[in-house]
C-alpha cells in the first residue's frame, strides 16, 4: 500500500481561505487503505407504496401481485420481504398487466400503445419483448390461461392477436363493422372487455363502450349473438359455467345475460338505487367501474363492484360493494378505488371460482379484505407501505447500530398494534427470500407533517416499522383564538418535524419542529404519566449593541437582564419562568407559536417527553425556525440554532446555558462589518427572496410547516429563512413555480445520531460565498451545523476538553469550550460553563459537517452515555453510577507531541478541508464543485477506512478519502429535479445511503464494491418453481353430451399458415435487453423455451431474423420435450375415445 503525501496547494484558493500554507509535513503522513476500486454506486431495493397507481394484476399460483403506476414503474410483491421494482424506459402510464399464469412471465400493457414481455425468473427482471402499436390505441387485453395467444383490443373497436412466444402479431383480426349489426350506422366505440367463453375457448365475449356485447365465434369468424344495452359498459364478467355474463354500466346498474337469450337482460340490479314504490326505474348513481361474478360450491355466487353509489351521497369515501346472497356490505375506502381483483382457489375459469379474499388498490394504500369470515375484516399488511401516511418532512440513516436497540423498538412497537384484522395468513405469499450475507442492524427514522416520527428496521434490504412516535401530543390541539393573541399561527402542519437528532447508544431523541420548538424524549421500558410537562421559552433575537430597540439594546440574549458580553463566560440563568416581566409590549411578544398541555399526559413504554424547548415571539416578531440541531448524552446538552445565533440547553438541570446571537460568537475579531437592524423595522426572514418581493412576511408564515400551501410570494419567504442565500441561486436554478408545497423546505440529514444534525437552512440556493465581506439585513448569517467532540479547544492545547463546534452559513467554523461538573450529584448542581475559544477554519459556503480524527486516521466518535431506564426508583448513587459519562483515554504525554495529534475533518458546500490540531494549520484541501453546491455530505466508515461522501445539486454522487481527500468516486447518477431528494438524502455507515424518490417511496443506493458485488445474493427470488393445480374433472355424462369445456387449436387459427402476415405497418417488434442471469436455468414452458433461444442467440452474437428465431427456439425446446409430451399423457389418460 503507497503512503499518500500531502495534497499540493490547489490551483484557486479563496479569499476566504486563511493564508495556510498547505506542503508536505511529513508528521501528517497517514496511510490510507481507502481505494477507489472499493466504490461502485448501485441501486439497491425500493421501499413504500406505489406512487400513482394505475393497474394490478395477481398470479394464483405463483402468489404474485404486480401493481403498475402512471410513471411507467412496475413493482412486485411476493411474501413479506420480497419485492422487486422494475422501470419502462418510456415512463408511459401501464395501463393493464397479465400474469403468463405460473409461466414466470408478465405482459405489460402501456398508455403510449407498447406491450412489454418481463421475464421473471431473474431476480431483476428484464423485457424479453415489446411491440409498439403505431395506427390504434391499445384499450383492453386479455390473455387466456395456458394460451400463448393474447388478444389487443383498440380504441377502433377492432381486436388483434399477439403470439406471447414470438411477439408477433397474427394475421388474424376481428374487425368492428364485423363483430357489430350490419344494419347499426353508428361506431360501437373503444373495446373494454374481451374474454372467452369459460367453457368454450371458440368464443370470444367483447364489450364495446357504447353498450354493445358481442359473442363471436372465432372459427367461422363471425358474430353468434349480440347483446345491446342503453348504457355505456364499463367492465364484463362471466359466470363459471359459460351460461350467462353480467355487465355493469355507467347509471349503476348491473345487467345479467343469458348467452342465449338476446333481446333483454334476465336481470337489472341497481345496487345503491333507491326503489321508487310505483315500479319505476330506480334513479340513476355513479357508474360501476368493474364488476366480479365468482361461485362457490356450497352457496350463493359472489358479486363484487366498485363505485355505483348514489349521487346525493355526496362526501361519502369511496366503496367495495360485496353482494353474497341476499346480504350485501358495502366497504368503505379511506382513498380513491384504481382497482380491485378477487382472489380464487382455483387458477382455471371453468371451475367454481371459491373467492376467499378481494385485493383493492387504493390511491395511495393497498387492502386485502378476507372473504371468508364474517364482517369481512382485512388483512394485516406486511408491507412497508404506510412511509407517506403523513408526508415525510426529514430523514435519518443508521447503518451498524447497537445490536440491542431493534429489539427494544420492537417490543415497544408491537404493542401500539391496531386489533380486529383477520386471523389468516397473508394471501399474497409467492417468492423466496434472498442469501443475504450482511448481518449488521439498521435503522431508518422520519419525521412527518403531523408531528410523527417512525422507526423502521431496515435491515439486510427489508424495511419493516418498529415504533411511531406522536410528538404532537405533547401540545394543545384545540387553540381558543383568545390564546393565538395576534399571532395567527397557521393550522396547516404546525407540528411537523423539521430536524431530528438521534443518540443510538443513549437512545436520547431530539426533535425540532416547524414552529420553532425543540422536544427531548428519553426512552423507558415502563409507562409513567406526567403530571407538567417540563418547558423552557428561550427569546433569540438578531440585533446589535449600538440600536435603541424597545428592551434597550442586547444582542439575542434571552433576557435582557442579563445579556453575556461578547467573548465572556455564558449565563447560566434559568429560563424566564414569567415572560411578561422581561418585555411589556402587547403585539404578541412571548408568544410561543403552539402551547405546551397543561394536563397530565399518560406516557406508554417507549419515547417519552424529558423536555419541550420552546422559541418565543420578541418585538412583535416570530421566532425563526430552527437551522440545525445536536444533542450529545454523555455532557447532558442539547443544541440548536438558527438565523438568530445558537442556544445551548442542559437537559440533566432543565435550564438554558447558553444564548448567544451569532455576531457574538466572533467576539472581537468579527471579520464582517455587519449593519445594524432595527427589530421592528426588517421583518424579511433573513436571506429570503427579498429582492425578488420587497413586501414583509406575515406573522402567521413564520411557523407555517413545509408542507403548508403556499398562496404568495410571501408566503415563499419563510421557506428561505436561511443565512443570505435566497435570491439569486433560486433564480439560477429556475425551479418550477408549480413544485409541491411538501417539497419547498429543504432539511438534509447525518449520517449517525450523535453527529450533529445540520438542517440545511430551508432555503434551496446556495449563492453567496465566504468572500461576502458585508452583511446586511437580507442576508444574515444563521447556524448551519453542530459538532460535539473532545478535542483541543484552543490552539497549542496540550490537553482534550470537550467541545463544541459551531459552523455557519458564511462558512466559518468556531469552536466553544464547555467545562462540565463532575458526574454524580455535582452534575445535577453545578453549572456547565461555556466559553468561546475563536475561530478554527473558514471555507468557501455553508458549513454542512465536521468530524474528528485520531492520529492514525480513525473516526473519533462523540462521547455518549450508555442507556439505562429512567423511571426506576433506585436510590441517585445507583443511577449515578450507570449514568457515569465514558472516558476518553489520551494520555497527556503523547498528546503533547504534534505527530500525535487529531485531525478536523470540515466540509462545505463547496470545499473540504482538513485540519491539523493543535497546531490548526491546514494540510488538507479540496474544492469540490465550482459551479453547483453540495446538498449532503457526511463522514462515513467503510468497511476499508473513512471517506466523505457527498451529494451535489447536480446529481453527482462522490466520495473523498480522509484525511487526504483524494476523489475515489463521482458519478453523476441523479440530476436533481425535485427538492424532495435535496430534503431526504442521506448517507450512512457501511456504504449504504437513501432518499424519497417520490411521495409514497425511498430509494436506497450503495456506494460500497462489496455490496453491488452481493447485491444478486440479497435479493429475492420472485419465481419458485410450483405445479399447477389440476384442471377440473369432467363427469362423466358431460362428457358424453357435450356440456363440458370445448378446446380450440388456436395455433391453427392464428398461426400464419391458417391468417396469413398481419400488416408490418400496424405495429413494430422491439426485442428488449433481456439480461442472461438467470435464464440458464430457466424451466420448460413458454419463457423457458424462449429463454433459452435468447441465450443461444446471444452466446453465437447472431443476428438472425424472426424465421432463424423460430428455429433456435424449437432446437433449443428439444431436451424439454419429453416433459411436454408427459404432460400430454397426463392430461389424456382420463379421456374415453369418444371425448377426442
Amino acid at each position: 500500500m503507497k503512503k499518500f503525501n500531502i495534497r499540493k496547494v490547489l490551483k484557486e484558493v479563496s479569499s476566504s481561505t486563511p493564508s495556510v500554507q498547505v506542503g508536505p509535513q511529513e508528521n501528517h503522513l497517514i496511510r490510507e487503505t481507502i481505494q477507489s476500486d472499493h466504490f461502485q454506486l448501485c441501486k439497491t431495493v425500493r421501499h413504500g407504496f406505489p406512487y400513482q397507481p394505475s393497474s394490478m394484476a395477481f398470479d394464483p399460483v405463483q402468489k404474485i401481485l404486480a401493481i403498475g403506476t402512471q410513471s411507467g414503474a412496475l413493482r412486485l410483491f411476493g411474501r413479506p420481504g420480497v419485492e422487486c421494482y422494475c422501470q419502462h424506459e418510456s415512463g408511459a402510464a401501464v395501463i393493464q398487466l397479465q400474469f403468463l399464469i405460473n409461466e414466470g412471465a408478465l405482459v405489460s400493457a402501456l398508455a403510449d400503445d407498447s406491450v412489454h414481455l418481463w421475464n421473471l425468473r431473474q431476480k431483476r427482471p428484464a423485457i424479453l419483448h415489446s411491440l409498439k402499436f403505431n395506427k390504434e390505441r391499445i384499450t383492453f387485453c386479455h390473455l387466456p390461461f395456458q394460451s400463448k395467444w393474447l388478444y389487443i383490443g383498440t380504441e377502433r373497436g377492432n381486436i388483434h392477436i399477439v403470439n406471447v412466444e414470438s411477439f408477433t402479431l397474427s394475421g388474424y383480426v376481428i374487425m368492428w363493422n364485423k363483430a357489430i349489426e350490419l344494419s347499426s350506422k353508428a361506431h360501437p366505440g373503444p373495446v373494454v372487455h374481451i374474454s372467452d367463453n369459460p367453457m368454450d375457448e371458440g368464443k370470444l365475449i367483447i364489450g364495446f363502450e357504447s353498450g354493445i356485447v358481442v359473442l363471436w365465434d372465432l372459427k367461422s369468424k363471425k358474430a353468434d349473438y349480440r347483446y345491446t344495452y342503453d348504457e355505456a359498459i364499463h367492465s364484463v364478467a362471466w359466470h363459471h359455467e359459460g351460461k350467462q355474463f353480467i355487465c355493469s354500466h355507467s347509471d349503476g346498474t348491473l345487467t345479467i345475460w343469458n348467452v342465449r337469450g338476446q333481446g333483454k337482460p334476465i336481470q337489472t340490479i341497481t345496487p345503491h338505487g333507491k326503489q321508487p314504490k310505483d315500479g319505476k326505474k330506480p334513479e340513476p348513481c355513479k357508474p360501476i367501474l368493474k364488476v366480479e361474478y365468482k361461485t362457490t360450491r356450497i352457496g350463493e355466487p359472489f358479486i363484487i363492484l366498485s363505485g355505483g353509489l348514489s349521487y346525493d351521497t355526496v362526501g361519502r369515501r369511496p366503496c367495495l360493494t360485496v353482494m353474497h346472497g341476499k346480504s350485501t356490505a358495502v366497504l368503505e375506502m379511506d382513498y380513491p378505488i384504481v382497482d380491485f381483483l378477487t382472489l380464487c382457489e382455483t387458477p382455471y375459469p371453468n371451475d367454481f371460482q371459491e373467492p376467499y379474499a378481494v385485493v383493492v388498490l387504493l390511491e395511495k394504500d393497498l387492502v386485502v379484505i378476507d372473504l371468508a369470515q364474517n364482517g369481512y375484516p382485512i388483512f394485516e399488511n406486511p408491507y412497508p407501505l404506510t412511509i407517506h401516511e403523513s408526508p415525510v418532512t426529514c430523514c435519518e440513516y443508521f447503518a451498524d447500530c447497537p445490536v440491542d436497540l431493534i429489539p427494544a423498538l420492537y417490543s415497544v412497537g408491537s404493542r401500539q398494534k391496531r386489533q380486529g384484522y383477520s386471523k389468516k395468513e397473508w394471501p399474497i405469499s409467492g417468492g423466496n427470500w434472498g442469501q443475504g450475507t450482511q448481518s449488521y442492524p439498521e435503522i431508518i427514522i422520519t419525521g412527518h407533517a403531523d408531528g410523527t416520527v417512525k422507526f423502521w428496521d431496515a435491515s439486510a434490504i427489508m424495511l419493516q416499522v418498529l415504533y411511531k412516535l406522536k410528538t404532537a401530543k405533547v401540545f394543545d390541539r384545540n387553540r381558543s383564538k383568545e390564546d393565538k393573541g395576534s399571532t395567527e399561527v397557521s393550522d396547516e402542519d404546525p407540528f411537523a418535524i423539521q430536524i431530528m437528532a438521534w443518540c443510538p447508544e443513549s437512545r436520547m431523541l431530539c426533535v425540532a419542529g416547524v414552529s420553532a420548538n425543540v422536544i427531548i424524549y428519553r426512552f423507558s421500558k415502563l409507562e409513567v404519566t406526567t403530571e407538567v410537562v417540563q418547558l423552557l421559552e428561550v427569546r433569540m433575537q438578531y440585533e446589535l449593541n449600538d440600536m435603541e430597540s424597545p428592551e434597550g439594546g442586547g444582542g439575542g440574549g434571552e433576557q435582557t437582564s442579563a445579556l453575556p458580553t461578547p467573548g465572556a463566560s455564558p449565563q447560566t440563568s434559568g429560563p424566564p419562568s414569567h415572560p411578561s416581566t422581561s418585555s411589556n409590549n402587547s403585539d404578541g411578544g412571548n408568544m410561543p407559536c403552539l402551547k405546551v398541555r397543561s394536563t397530565p399526559l399518560k406516557q406508554s413504554p417507549g419515547y417519552q417527553v424529558d423536555l419541550v424547548v420552546q422559541l418565543v415571539w420578541v418585538s412583535g416578531e416570530p421566532p425563526q425556525q430552527i437551522t440545525s440541531l445536536a444533542l450529545n448524552s454523555s455532557y447532558g446538552l442539547v443544541v440548536f440554532g438558527n438565523s438568530n445565533g445558537l442556544a445551548v440547553v442542559d437537559y440533566v438541570q432543565k435550564t438554558v446555558v447558553l444564548n448567544l446571537g451569532t455576531v457574538e460568537l466572533y467576539g472581537s475579531n468579527d471579520p464582517y462589518q455587519r449593519q445594524p437592524r432595527s427589530p421592528r423595522k426588517a421583518r424579511q426572514p433573513s436571506g429570503g427572496l427579498c429582492d425578488i418581493n420587497e413586501g414583509s412576511a406575515t406573522s402567521e408564515d413564520r411557523c407555517k410547516s413545509p408542507t403548508s400551501v403556499l398562496t404568495s410570494n410571501s408566503n415563499l419567504q419563510q421557506f428561505y429563512n436561511g443565512g443570505g442565500r435566497g435570491a439569486k441561486m433560486s433564480r439560477k436554478l429556475s425551479l418550477p413555480t408549480e413544485l409541491k408545497p411538501d417539497l419547498v423546505l429543504l432539511s438534509v440529514c447525518p449520517p449517525r445520531g450523535a453527529n450533529p444534525l445540520d438542517h440545511r437552512d430551508n432555503s434551496f440556493s446556495r449563492s453567496r460565498s465566504s468572500s461576502v465581506t458585508s452583511i446586511d439585513k437580507e442576508a444574515r448569517e444563521a447556524i448551519s451545523s453542530f459538532h460535539f467532540s473532545e478535542t483541543f479547544a484552543r490552539k497549542g492545547d496540550s490537553s482534550l476538553t470537550p467541545c463544541l463546534y459551531v459552523g455557519t452559513t458564511l462558512g466559518t467554523v468556531l469552536a466553544l469550550g464547555l467545562t462540565l461538573p463532575p458526574a454524580g450529584e455535582q452534575r445535577q448542581l453545578q453549572p456547565v460553563i461555556i466559553s468561546p475559544t475563536g475561530m478554527l477554519v473558514r471555507l468557501k459556503g455553508s458549513i454542512m459537517r465536521m468530524a474528528f480524527l485520531d492520529s492514525t486516521g480513525s473516526l473519533l466518535p462523540p462521547a455518549y452515555e450508555p442507556w439505562y431506564e429512567p423511571n426506576v426508583t433506585a436510590d441517585g448513587e445507583e443511577r449515578e453510577k450507570v449514568r457515569k459519562r465514558r472516558p476518553v483515554s489520551v494520555s497527556p504525554s503523547t498528546s503533547q507531541d504534534l505527530s500525535e495529534s487529531q485531525y478536523a475533518v470540515v466540509c462545505s458546500e463547496k470545499q473540504a478541508k482538513v485540519m491539523a490540531l493543535p497546531s490548526q494549520t491546514c494540510i488538507y484541501k479540496h474544492s469540490i464543485t465550482e459551479t453547483s453546491f453540495i446538498l449532503r455530505a457526511d463522514v462515513v466508515q467503510m468497511s476499508q477506512g473513512m471517506c466523505v461522501a457527498c451529494f451535489c445539486a447536480n446529481g453527482h454522487i462522490m466520495t473523498l478519502s480522509v484525511p487526504g481527500l483524494r476523489p475515489l468516486m463521482d458519478v453523476n447518477y441523479l440530476p436533481l429535479t425535485d427538492m424532495r431528494i435535496a430534503r431526504t438524502f442521506c448517507f450512512t455507515n457501511l456504504g449504504q445511503a437513501m432518499y424519497l424518490c417520490s411521495p409514497t417511496e425511498i430509494q436506497r443506493i450503495t456506494y460500497s464494491q462489496d455490496i453491488c458485488e452481493n447485491l444478486q445474493e440479497m435479493l429475492g427470488e420472485l419465481f419458485t418453481p410450483v405445479e399447477t393445480p389440476e384442471a377440473p374433472n369432467r363427469g362423466f355424462f358431460k362428457g358424453l353430451f357435450g356440456g363440458g369445456a370445448q378446446s380450440l387449436d388456436r395455433e391453427e387459427l392464428f398461426g400464419e399458415t391458417a391468417s396469413g402476415k398481419a400488416s408490418r405497418s400496424l405495429a413494430q417488434h422491439i426485442p428488449g435487453p433481456g439480461g442472461l442471469e438467470g435464464m440458464k436455468g430457466a424451466a420448460s414452458g413458454v419463457v423457458g423455451d424462449l429463454a433459452r433461444a435468447r441465450i443461444a442467440l446471444d452466446e453465437r452474437g447472431q443476428k438472425l431474423g424472426e424465421l432463424d428465431e423460430r428455429t433456435a427456439a424449437m432446437m433449443a425446446s428439444a431436451d424439454s420435450f419429453s416433459k411436454h409430451a408427459h404432460e400430454m399423457m397426463l392430461k389424456c389418460k382420463d379421456k374415453k375415445w369418444y371425448q377426442f
